[in-house]
């Protein structure tokens, strides 16, 4: 199986609970926090763990919260190389109100990393010792990263010969197009950006699929996978366009559900299967993590069941 590599930049310490309302200027009973890794490329590595493969994670780590987070990466049996940074691993605070299932995020800004510490980042992915097949990217950009810390990513993957997969927008994403992308994850408002077209643009399927046809023959991508959430996905290419519908579920939570249909793709991918499968595999991946409380993300005995409902349904 090829091997996997997950970048995350801007990674954090989940910290979630529950409490039966949310309520201004009142004390609230709640249940004791769970604790777990976040992040969008560690939650990338950890649903590619879930689905009994592996992915070593590259993350920037500091202060107290990075070695709780490392910690908690252990724990899971992650493979793992953090980068030491001066600023400290945030911490996130997501809160489910029992009596409606509201779910409250609160995102706290991200560690600032310098540029000796990004650079250290760049020195590993380029390192012989350090063989992939695939690079995921995924996950918010602290405001102290030059948006060409993107070109550079891109470079290293096709020096390497690796397939990048990236699940980022705005100018990031402008910088690692200059190179070439193998697999771009955006929703319809990032697929939007891309054209300069608003969400009235992309009320339609047709206008969606044109939208996709336009981002493949416009742009260094080979692979464009659109999220549509409850709809399932969009998977295109240069040759066609195909829909995945997504199992009906009950739901839970929507955290790292978007990291665990890239993870399910990834993996697949890996496994030699074609693009149209992976997908699947992925929509099934992100549709099961809904099904979960808090961060826990996706289980594979629910991936298994949805994907096969998935090719039933195809």
């Amino acid at each position: 199986m090829a091997g996997i590599f997950t970048l995350t930049l801007n990674p954090a310490v989940d910290k979630s609970t529950t409490v039966e309302r949310v309520m201004a200027e009142n004390k609230m009973r709640c249940i004791a926090p769970k604790f777990e890794p976040g992040g969008g490329g560690i939650n990338v590595s950890r649903a590619i763990k879930k689905l009994g493969g592996n992915a070593t994670a590259l993350y920037a780590k500091g202060g107290p919260t990075g070695n709780q987070l490392n910690a908690l990466l252990d724990k899971e049996n992650i493979h793992q190389i953090p980068i030491e940074t001066e600023s400290w691993t945030r911490e996130n605070f997501i809160v489910v109100e029992t009596s409606s299932n509201r779910q409250f995020r609160f995102g706290m800004p991200g560690q600032l990393i310098t540029m000796a510490e990004a650079n250290a980042m760049l020195d590993e992915l380029k390192a012989d010792k350090n063989k992939y097949e695939y690079l995921v990217v995924s996950g918010s950009t602290p405001s102290s990263i030059s948006s060409s810390f993107y070109y550079e990513i891109s470079s290293i993957a096709k020096s390497k010969k690796a397939k990048l997969i990236l699940d980022t927008s705005g100018e990031p994403l402008k910088e690692a197009l200059k190179v070439g992308i193998y697999l771009l994850k955006p929703n319809l408002a990032e697929l939007g950006e891309l054209l300069g077209a608003t969400d009235d643009d992309l009320d339609t399927i047709e206008e969606q699929e044109q939208a996709a046809k336009r981002v493949i023959a416009e742009y260094k991508i080979e692979v464009l996978t659109v999220s549509l959430g409850a709809f399932g996905a969009m998977a295109a290419t240069a040759n066609n366009v195909t829909h995945i519908p997504a199992p009906s579920v009950k739901k839970q939570s929507t955290v790292g559900a978007g990291d665990s249909m890239v993870g399910g793709m990834v993996l697949s991918l890996s496994r030699g299967e074609s693009v149209l499968n992976a997908v699947r595999y992925g929509v099934a991946a992100g549709t099961a993590a809904t099904m979960n409380t808090g961060t826990e993300l996706c289980k594979k005995t629910d991936v298994e069941r949805l994907y096969k409902w998935i090719l039933e349904k195809s």
